[in-house]
């Protein structure tokens, strides 16, 4: 389990299909990047991040976001604010 932000823990996700329909993956339905650009979540090697961090900053399930790119290993894109890079930190310092 992965709390970066200090708020109490973070249920952990899962791919499953049939939590979609329990409601596990309801928070994508709030997710503000579902509502801009996807292009900016998934910049060139090199390019910017710092417009899909902009909106991370301001979401309100940046933590269900990060906990699912955590727990499923996503490799590409912002997920919770942070790039593939900052998230394999995050696991290393965390395990």
């Amino acid at each position: 389990m992965w709390n970066i932000f200090g708020e109490g823990p973070i249920a952990l996700a899962s791919t499953d299909a049939s939590l979609l329909d329990d409601g596990m993956l309801s928070w994508q339905e709030e997710a503000l990047c579902a509502q801009t650009d996807p292009e900016a979540f998934f910049p060139e090697k090199g390019g910017s991040t710092r417009e899909a961090k902009h909106v991370c900053r301001m979401c309100g399930v940046r933590e269900q976001c990060l906990q699912y790119a955590l727990d499923n290993d996503e490799r590409f894109g912002i997920w919770g604010g942070l790039s593939e890079r900052e998230r394999r930190r995050l696991k290393r310092q965390a395990g």
